[in-house]
């Protein structure tokens, strides 16, 4: 009997351990979710390398963050395959509001239309945040080039059809999708010859053995100031405050609808609201700061951010038409 009250007191005693244990975790896990958000450090994973025009616009937000929660903010660069690796990687994320994905129209929009498969789904998988910047791509020439407006531009390629080409950073790109919908938009026959990457493409625009090249303000500025580009048009909706004076292709060819590129910031659906709105309140607050409004434009980007409910509604009508442009290119999936 006494052996059996011994296992018995043991087994309780046991009993008792590990329910204690797990009233200990359960007490730390409720006073972490009861602990203002971040309580931690965040991590925007960001689908380019460093130094890129993202990668330089992801870093501001991201200082303006930590400086707001008074938390670290690092930045993971996940470049390749036009974003899918970082998107995926964003995706599947623990959805806790600490895992932020600086996203483009190029990982959720693009890759989904030129691939079979991508292993997320855009509308699906991620809470839109806010739209961070708008950088309009620009259609430059050589300064030593017959035309200095869209509609001369439009006049030369319709004199020698087949004859002029252009330079893209790559099949599905945004600036070869933007010179397709001018090509047709405008009619004319423009020979597409794409590289791998603007150091690739620059070379031979500035040596003259393309004749057009369409890349971000950002990349393209610096040329521009230097005199080596001359700019003929902006493709986006609006003028940009870097370029004042120089008018969208819209305003030359009717129909030509390009918003450009964006830069946004979003997280995993799941993530709660809360923190979802309270994001978009530090992103935009430091968006509309005047130092960081002049450090963007300075670079060419225009801040624009949004609410939730408009940015979200922007991506869910902006990826259409990204696919459209695509099939307009006569691209097909692979």
């Amino acid at each position: 009997m006494a052996s059996i009250d011994n296992e018995t007191g043991r087994g309780f005693m046991a009993f008792r351990w590990r329910h204690g244990l797990l009233a200990i975790a359960g007490l730390a896990a409720s006073l972490s979710h009861a602990q203002p958000y971040p309580n931690r450090p965040l991590r925007i994973i960001v689908p380019y390398p460093p130094g890129a025009s993202v990668d330089f616009t992801a870093r501001l937000m991201g200082g303006r963050m930590s400086e707001a929660f008074g938390q670290p903010v690092v930045i993971d660069n996940r470049g390749g395959a036009g974003g899918v690796i970082a998107a995926d990687l964003a995706a599947r994320a623990v959805p806790d509001g600490y895992t932020l994905f600086f996203g483009t129209p190029a990982a959720l929009c693009i890759s989904p239309a030129v691939r079979l498969k991508v292993p997320y789904d855009t509308q699906r998988d991620f809470a839109p945040i806010t739209r961070v910047v708008v950088n309009s791509q620009i259609l430059v020439v050589l300064p030593s080039f017959p035309a200095n407006s869209v509609a001369e531009l439009v006049k030369v390629a319709k004199a020698k059809p087949g004859q002029l080409s252009y330079a893209s950073v790559g099949i599905g790109s945004p600036q070869h999708l933007g010179l397709e919908l001018l090509k047709h938009r405008a009619g004319i026959d423009v020979v597409h010859v794409p590289y791998k990457g603007g150091g690739l493409a620059m070379p031979d625009v500035l040596a003259g053995r393309v004749q057009v090249y369409m890349g971000s303000i950002p990349g393209i500025l610096p040329l521009v100031k230097q005199g080596k580009l001359k700019v003929l048009g902006v493709a986006g909706l609006e003028r940009v405050n870097v370029l004042p004076n120089v008018p969208t292709i819209a305003e030359t060819v009717p129909g030509y609808e390009f918003v450009g590129t964006w830069y946004g910031m979003l997280t995993q659906a799941k993530v709660d609201r809360a923190i979802i709105t309270r994001l978009n309140q530090v992103l935009t607050a430091a968006l509309q700061s005047e130092d960081v409004r002049q450090t963007l434009i300075s670079q060419g980007s225009e801040p624009r951010p949004m609410s939730v409910e408009d940015f979200t509604k922007f991506v869910r009508t902006d990826c259409p038409n990204w696919a459209r442009a695509v099939k307009l290119a006569g691209i097909k999936p692979e």
